[in-house]
């Protein structure tokens, strides 16, 4: 199974207001970078993962986020997903890093 169209689309327009923004098809998924930077994937399932610090990990598991596998990406929450404002600051908090 790979990332579908509506899925990818629906990524890259969360995260517009980011700017330089461009994906990459990989491994059934999608990365996702800024100005060169990844900074989330997207599952072959279609769920958004956005790329963490050991701070910003905790506050997303602490918001029932959960963990990619066994790497520094987790979920966003389910209210983010309909808040395009919110998921870019998560992705910042990771790119400002």
């Amino acid at each position: 199974m790979s990332v579908s169209d509506a899925d990818i689309a629906f990524a890259t327009d969360l995260f517009s207001d980011l700017g330089g923004l461009k994906s990459r098809k990989m491994f059934g998924g999608l990365g996702l970078y800024h100005d060169g930077v990844i900074f989330a994937v997207v599952s072959s399932e279609g769920r958004i993962y956005v790329k963490t610090t050991p701070d910003t990990a905790t506050a997303l598991a602490d918001e029932g986020a959960e963990q990619f596998h066994n790497m520094p990406y987790w979920s966003l929450p389910e209210s983010t997903l309909d808040d395009r404002a919110t998921a870019c600051d998560w992705a910042r908090k990771f790119l400002t890093a």
